[in-house]
């Protein structure tokens, strides 16, 4: 995987995060999802690097990325103190002013980046989610039922822990023919980390407190992303079911929004990494 990347473990201050960075030309920054680590772009990163330095870390408490100390309100796991480590990393590399693409966990991250770090981010791409406040504000029993994880990971301490550990594989699936068998060596290491599973709980429980908070504020003010935006979903997975146009969701969000769907399920980085990367750089260069 990732040949002709560097891979570093790289101090941004109130982390340490392993990362791996290769490729020439305008940066961008990939942010994976739960509970996979920065190997899931393993597919899409041969197609992003001939015309992008490429830069993808683990997110802090993912993969083999240190794990804060957290705090009753779970800031340090918030989405907030992941974009503030992502800035940091990115001025580590050299860059000032970059592309960020999230999928899942780390769209809220890539959001929340371009929100708070507008100066430093010259395009956001979202793959496969809507804000968690507009998520939350929409949450009905249809949508308890499909996303259940969100409140189950969310529940105190020790409890979703202790659970998740009795049988880390059997919890999280997924099979090593489909997601290539290094990748999910890789995130299988991490699910067997109960230090890990701890901060991906940290990362649910600051989603349904801070983080909502902080989307729900930025609302309530008015505040929207000012770089060109991409919003892409899969056809496979439950966003058009709960809440029909996505982009409708997305629209007081964004001041330059575009997107549409993806035929595919949720790891669309694994699944059609040709098209989601011919995606990308079309986005990039129409961005920039």
């Amino acid at each position: 995987m990732f040949e002709g990347f560097a891979l570093d473990e790289i101090d941004v201050g109130e982390a340490v995060l392993r990362v791996r960075h290769g490729g020439s030309g305008p940066p961008v920054l990939l942010l994976h999802g739960h509970p996979r680590t920065h190997t899931t772009w393993h597919l899409v990163t041969p197609f992003l690097s001939a015309a992008h330095t490429v830069v993808c870390p683990d997110l802090r408490g993912y993969g083999k990325s240190s794990k804060p100390l957290t705090t009753d309100d779970h800031e340090p796991y918030s989405k907030r103190a992941m974009a503030r480590d992502c800035v940091a990393l990115m001025r580590e590399l050299g860059h000032s002013r970059f592309a960020v693409v999230g999928h899942d966990r780390g769209g809220y991250v890539a959001m929340r980046l371009a929100l708070d770090e507008p100066e430093a981010v010259t395009a956001l791409a979202v793959l496969d989610i809507v804000p968690i406040g507009e998520a939350l504000a929409r949450c009905n029993a249809e949508f308890a039922e499909r996303w259940y994880h969100w409140f189950f990971l969310a529940q105190p301490a020790p409890r979703p822990e202790r659970a998740i550990s009795v049988h880390p594989d059997a919890w999280y699936g997924g099979l090593p023919e489909r997601m290539g068998v290094a990748n999910w060596d890789d995130r299988r290491q991490a699910i067997h980390d109960p230090d890990t599973v701890h901060a991906m709980c940290e990362d649910y429980r600051a989603g349904l407190g801070l983080d909502r908070a902080a989307d729900d504020a930025d609302r309530a003010a008015g505040r929207t992303i000012g770089c060109p935006t991409l919003v892409l979903w899969a056809e496979g997975d439950d966003l058009p079911g709960l809440y029909g146009d996505v982009l409708e969701v997305w629209r007081p969000w964004a001041t330059e929004l575009h997107g549409h769907a993806m035929a595919c399920g949720h790891h669309m980085a694994e699944e059609i990494p040709k098209e989601l990367a011919a995606e990308l750089r079309a986005f990039l260069v129409f961005a920039s």
